[in-house]
């Protein structure tokens, strides 16, 4: 409803809005605008620089007894909008789009003489803190958990800390406005702050902040960079960058100016130049960012400063006095638990580490500003667990002490993936990212071809697909649209899923029993579960109460074969490796078939054939290795292994659904995303690549007519705080 107080007039930019008289006018003079995308207008200045859900949107303009192309109805609402303001989608100044979620008014707004508020406005953070929703994580298993680590004198004044939030102060500035899957990879501010430094997929670009000019920075073509950050001079970036997917990233000096770059180091990842100028730390592994290394700033005399097998770090940073660095570190130690994380603080010289902080929350940017201040990212509390926001602690320079509570330096929507400074710490630069996996539907051509995928759902967060009825007409997926990860159920050609299993806990996977009767499922324990056994259950597809069928520590996957076969595995973790257990779907009697030696058994992705003969095993290396797949017999016989290069780095794999061959996710020697049909001679077909959206594993209907897959959309751009 339209205000009728004193505060009518809502001022933004030249525009002034009547909310009493349902008029935008631009510099005093009236801009056409229909009544649709006025009320879009006035929800959205209700609450500047917070989202706007489309379902908060359809509520509002279209009541529930309206029928209506919803999608249509608000995409011309918006398109309208921004044509009043002269606005744009890829660079917004007013409305800015949320992925697959809603809209967000960017703009200072004035309601009156009394009142300006900014975006994002003032908040408290007053919910009480909870354990973290898991990430959606099917079958691969990231080495990203902790092991247990001493608390400096600040564990139970952090946690209290950030139940209740000091109010944000600061506005967040957007710099770059890269569109929806065109992600900026990386960014960093420059030294005196003039300066954005940006990877994206079209390479290496040099932006000045004030103006908005940019210019590429000229590289060899067979440097792709993904990662940058700044020299103390201001004029040198380092670079990470890998020539293909197979390759390990190296550490190139490159002039912002042009010139030829210099390799300062092979097999190097994430660095970081200490504010003195004379050394470089960086992330380094056999499969991915294990280690810590330190080199000199020309690449000279590296040494390893930290790391171990099953270590994963985040980031790493130097303190201003650059005697010291400060790193997000991560240890796998449960199946589909969430991870903890640890910040800690290291003096290389003595080679003496303590750590600070550790949470299921913590993520991995880190900044170490001017001021003494370490700034890290954290998640959010459910429903919000997807998004992240930044946070800044007093901490000693030895890492010995830290004090005060925690501020919290921005609250909006996105995950803070990236994080870097200016040198007189007034300049705080951080990527903003979204996306989430939706399930694609594509028919099944002649030799192993697919036609073109559509979008099974438009429900918003995480849908990913497991499973298909018998009969073949519905994908069986899992979904957080209504808060926790809840099993759906939704035929090809039906607008919108039915609720399969809900309730308060998450669940993981679902697959069918060997007759189809029954969903078999995982559901974590909570924090406060006394009992860490993850709990395999059992629900019927027609619906009813599910049913305990086996608990034991550390499952990761479960799958059953199609009968007259009735054959079921489950995998769990033991200390070094992977155990397969077959088990009974009804009475959950278990017995053990074979163990999968490896330290690094989480990056094990394994699927059971149709008729429960065979077990197919591959090892997403973090590194992409050549493709390769183990075939294990499950009866007894001898187990083989197929390789189809020159593809590489096998991601996901399934069975098709006559058993002949899988369906596997992989890269081209060009990196480009591939899903491949591959047959168990090693013969493998080309059937979706995606060079733009992230693409996962695809499930066949049990007719072989259809997959379901699941891609990730995704945003990613560079935004700005000052003076915080």
């Amino acid at each position: 409803m339209p205000e009728t107080g004193p505060n009518s007039i809502v001022q933004f930019g030249l525009f002034e809005v009547d909310l009493r008289a349902g008029e935008l006018r631009r510099n005093g003079s009236k801009v056409r605008l229909q009544d649709q995308p006025f009320q879009v207008l006035t929800l959205l200045l209700e609450r500047p620089g917070q989202l706007v859900t489309r379902e908060e949107l359809q509520a509002s303009l279209w009541p529930a007894d309206t029928f209506v192309d919803f999608d249509h109805g608000l995409n011309a609402a918006i398109k309208r909008l921004r044509d009043a303001l002269g606005d744009s989608a890829e660079n917004p100044r007013f409305v800015e789009t949320l992925a697959r979620r809603g809209y967000r008014f960017l703009a200072l707004v004035n309601r009156g003489p009394q009142e300006i508020v900014s975006a994002p406005p003032a908040l408290s953070q007053t919910r009480q803190e909870t354990s973290a929703t898991p990430q959606s994580r099917r079958q691969w298993r990231l080495p990203v958990a902790v092991a247990a680590v001493l608390m400096l004198g600040i564990s139970a004044g952090w946690h209290a800390g950030h139940r209740s939030a000091a109010a944000v102060r600061f506005t967040e500035r957007r710099l770059t406005g890269n569109p929806e899957n065109d992600p900026v990879l990386s960014a960093a501010i420059s030294p005196d702050g003039k300066y954005l430094a940006f990877a994206d997929r079209a390479g290496l670009f040099l932006r000045v902040v004030g103006t908005g000019e940019t210019h590429p920075v000229a590289l060899p073509d067979s440097l792709r960079p993904s990662y940058v950050t700044w020299f103390p001079d201001g004029s040198h970036v380092l670079v990470s960058s890998a020539s293909s997917p197979a390759e390990r990233p190296s550490l190139w000096n490159a002039s912002v100016f042009g010139g030829s770059p210099l390799k300062l180091a092979d097999n190097g990842d994430h660095g970081a130049i200490s504010p003195d100028g004379s050394k470089i730390v960086f992330l380094r592994g056999e499969y991915g960012r294990e280690e810590i290394w330190q080199m000199q700033s020309d690449g000279q005399q590296s040494r390893k400063i930290l790391g171990q097998p099953g270590d994963n770090f985040q980031s790493v940073v130097w303190s201003p006095d650059s005697r010291h660095i400060a790193f997000v570190r991560t240890v796998f130690v449960h199946g589909w638990e969430e991870p903890e994380a640890s910040l800690g603080i290291c003096d290389p010289a003595a080679s003496k580490t303590s750590y600070i902080l550790s949470s299921t929350r913590l993520r991995g940017p880190l900044v170490w500003a001017l001021d003494g201040r370490l700034i890290y990212s954290l998640g959010e509390l459910p429903p919000g667990q997807y998004d992240s926001n930044l946070w800044a602690i007093n901490v000693a320079a030895n890492g010995t002490q830290t004090w005060g509570q925690p501020d919290r330096l921005t609250n909006s929507p996105d995950a803070k993936v990236g994080a870097s400074i200016s040198a007189d710490g007034r300049h705080l630069l951080f990527l903003r990212w979204t996306g989430a996996p939706e399930v694609y539907v594509a028919e099944v051509k002649s030799r192993g071809g697919l036609g073109t995928p559509h979008r099974l759902s438009l429900g918003e967060r995480r849908n990913m697909p497991f499973s298909w009825t018998p009969d073949g007409k519905s994908v069986i997926f899992t979904s957080d649209r209504d808060g926790a990860l809840h099993i759906f159920k939704q035929s090809i050609d039906q607008p919108a899923p039915d609720l399969l299993v809900g309730g308060d806990k998450n669940v993981e996977g679902a697959r069918l029993n060997p007759d189809g009767s029954e969903i078999l499922y995982l559901l974590n324990p909570s924090a406060s579960d006394a009992d860490r056994r993850i709990r395999l259950m059992r629900v019927p597809l027609s619906g009813g109460t599910p049913q305990l069928l086996l608990a034991e520590l550390g499952i990761t996957n479960v799958q059953c074969a199609r009968a007259p076969a009735a054959v079921c595995l489950f995998s769990k973790f033991s200390t070094n490796g992977l155990v397969f257990m077959t088990f009974d779907p009804v009475s959950g009697k278990e017995n053990e078939f074979t163990r999968i030696v490896d330290p690094e058994w989480y990056l094990h992705n394994w699927t059971l054939s149709p008729d429960g003969t065979t077990l197919a095993l591959s090892k997403k290396h973090r590194v992409q290795e050549p493709a390769a797949i183990r075939l294990l017999p499950v009866g007894g016989g001898t187990e083989r292994t197929i390789t189809f290069p020159p593809w590489a780095g096998v991601a996901f794999i399934d069975w098709a659904a006559d058993g002949r061959s899988l369906w596997v996710r992989a890269s081209s020697p060009a990196g480009t995303q591939t899903l491949l049909n591959v047959d168990l001679h090693g013969n493998a077909k080309p059937a979706l690549q995606e060079s733009e959206r992230d693409l996962g594993w695809a499930i066949p209907s049990p007719d072989g007519r259809h997959v379901a897959i699941w891609e990730a959309s995704g945003s990613s751009n560079a935004w700005l705080l000052e003076d915080f």
